[in-house]
């Protein structure tokens, strides 16, 4: 049975020191995390300086490096160093001393110095770094630990602590930060410990939402908040947050000291010096839990992409990580925060299994008394779409609708259509209605801002009315059969064969190439010539092509089919040349004269051939062709 009692998955991956780190290279001078791929050690043995890279994917392969260097810090995803030593970061030469770096996108290094924070782009490393922006004066003379940016780089972040200097007895370590607007060329000082930046889509939201988050503690107490930067309409403002953050009150000197936000779960990770773990709801500041996991403080984190957690080293050298329990974190909501709305906005959000039953018992209760709106909503919401199935549509579509009011079906799928994506059975559901009501238009648009589920049926509906509309629908679905018998259906016979070799099908080119005969000739012609011209070889039996051609009695196409596909004359065409010169003796005796005096073909059935002018009237061709001999 799943244990409850804790929503969180806690790791102790590694000890630094059972790897060799010494002891007293563990601090945060000395050990950097820049993702958790790579731990960075410094260190000094027997007055030798080396540099220690732990793959945290394979601590088996550490690599110790004899460099001497103020700071090391790995690449986030790739194995690239970067050194700084005194003065000098890599090929860079600085006139000021850079106090802290950081990588903050897969190929731009964030530099801080005593005044000025820098970008460098290693992509380019014949340019020097950029200057960003001043530093804030109330960063001065604080220690910086920590500098973030946005994913675009437009908001950026720098943190800092310092002693308290104006009240020690209160608070002894006060924290800074400076919030810089690129665009605006904005500083913003704000009181503050720990901080990160997080993106969320919200219910009812068009787009994501871009929130600032941030912890600070001073003598007053301690707070979590979260506001919202670079509103996007038609969002709707996101209303700030602001809650307690609980400290012990023996805990006189405990502080925020890091912040990660998973990007799946929502969820805001905030680690202290005393080695505690709080868990916050990023969409309503809600704590959710908290625990000590370390008896040492947790001096350098990073997300931990794995789990969508953070993962952090402590001053013992031990790396550890926590993440959410998908399994338990519902419940434990439910059951030991007795949150319900809570529970069902986390569900609902990300997916997690723990109120399913809830949601569907609201959901009965809700449709049961007629509130087709609210019903809608809790369908829409479901966690892992449990309620958004084919008996439930069909729920919707039997329901009365009020009157002058839309029906609880179509309240239904506007609902759904501003959630986003349709899933199958939502997605046919809606193309039989639209369709039947001759509103074609409504698809076109639905598909071009991929709400729905493509799928083989949803293309076999589509079809009946709209061909180049269900060719879409297939070509997404990757139906290549009825793919191919659309662009036949279109005319669009040049695509048949790179798009079949493009993903790897094989057609029945004959039965294809006798469909398309029988509904446009000339498209069958162009067809047929195209498949014995491939520049893989024939795609199709020339014999069979012709069988084709004469069964629909098309002579002269089957004519010039043959012309152009025994132009080199070869000896092994010889029974075909027979057969284009007696269709032509047949059917049109004067073709055969043509081709025959203009000597294109010597490998044909001479006396055969020669019976047969005789009979259309032709007793000179017929004598020539008696005369020479069967091979020239």
């Amino acid at each position: 049975m799943t244990d409850i009692s804790k929503p969180i998955v806690f790791r102790e991956h590694l000890q630094l020191s059972s790897l060799g780190v010494r002891p007293a290279s563990i601090s945060f001078q000395t050990v950097t995390l820049q993702s958790d791929h790579f731990i960075c050690v410094r260190e000094k043995v027997n007055e030798k300086n080396q540099v220690v890279i732990i793959d945290l994917d394979d601590v088996s392969n550490i690599l110790r490096r004899p460099i001497t260097a103020d700071s090391a810090i790995m690449h986030p995803s790739k194995k690239i160093l970067a050194l700084k030593v005194r003065g000098k970061v890599k090929s860079y030469v600085n006139n000021e001393d850079v106090v802290f770096w950081k990588w903050v996108s897969e190929t731009t290094i964030g530099m801080v110095t005593d005044t000025v924070v820098f970008h460098w782009t290693i992509s380019d490393q014949t340019s020097p770094p950029q200057k960003v922006c001043d530093r804030h004066p109330t960063l001065s003379g604080a220690q910086i630990i920590n500098y973030r940016v946005t994913p675009d780089e437009k908001w950026l972040v720098l943190i800092g602590i310092a002693g308290n200097t104006t009240n020690p007895s209160a608070f002894k370590v006060k924290g800074a930060m400076q919030l810089y607007d690129r665009e605006r060329g904005y500083s913003q000082s704000i009181e503050g410990h720990a901080a990160s930046f997080a993106e969320i889509k919200l219910d009812g939201r068009q787009n994501v939402t871009k929130l600032f988050t941030y912890a600070v503690r001073t003598a007053t107490g301690a707070k979590l908040r979260v506001t919202e930067i670079d509103h996007t309409a038609p969002n709707p403002p996101f209303v700030d947050k602001e809650v307690d953050i609980y400290f012990p009150p023996e805990a006189t000197n405990e502080f925020p000291v890091a912040m990660q936000v998973s990007k799946k779960h929502g969820i805001i990770f905030l680690v202290t010096k005393y080695g505690f773990i709080h868990l916050y709801d990023l969409e309503s500041g809600a704590c959710v839990y908290m625990n000590r996991i370390s008896g040492e403080t947790i001096f350098v984190t990073a997300e931990h992409e794995a789990s969508n957690g953070i993962i952090g080293v402590n001053k013992k050298g031990k790396v550890l990580s926590v993440n959410v329990d998908e399994q338990t974190i519902i419940p434990y909501i439910l059951t030991t925060l007795r949150n319900t709305e809570l529970a069902f906005n986390l569900a609902s959000r990300t997916n997690l299994p723990g109120v399913d039953d809830l949601y569907v018992k609201q959901y009965q209760q809700l449709f049961s008394s007629g509130q087709y709106s609210d019903a809608a909503k809790i369908v829409v919401n479901s966690p892992r779409g449990i309620l958004r199935t084919a008996q439930v549509i069909e729920s919707f579509k039997q329901a009365p609708a009020p009157p002058g009011g839309l029906s609880p079906f179509l309240q239904l799928f506007g609902i759904l259509l501003e959630k986003g994506e349709l899933n199958h059975f939502e997605s046919l559901e809606l193309a039989r209605s639209v369709l039947q009501q001759s509103r074609k238009q409504l698809l076109e648009k639905w598909l071009k801002e991929n709400k729905l589920t493509c799928s083989e049926e949803l293309g076999d509906i589509v079809r009946l009315h709209d061909i180049p509309l269900a060719l879409d629908v297939y070509l997404t679905a990757k139906v290549p059969n009825k793919v191919i018998a659309c662009f036949a259906e279109t005319g669009q016979i040049d695509k048949i064969v790179p798009y079949s070799k493009k993903v790897g099908y094989s057609p029945d080119y004959v039965s294809l190439l006798r469909r398309v005969m029988r509904t446009n000739p000339d498209k069958g012609a162009e067809f047929a010539a195209q498949l014995v011209s491939d520049d893989a070889g024939p795609l199709v039996d020339v014999e069979r092509v012709v069988d084709i051609f004469v069964s629909q009695n098309m002579i002269q196409p089957a004519t010039s089919f043959l012309l152009d596909a025994l132009r080199e004359n070869k000896p092994e065409q010889g029974p075909l040349q027979t057969r284009l010169l007696e269709m032509n003796l047949v059917h049109a005796p004067d073709v055969a004269d043509a081709i025959l005096g203009n000597e294109m073909f010597t490998h044909y059935d001479r006396p055969r051939i020669a019976n047969l002018c005789e009979k259309a009237g032709l007793l000179q061709r017929a004598s020539i062709c008696a005369s020479r001999p069967i091979f020239e």
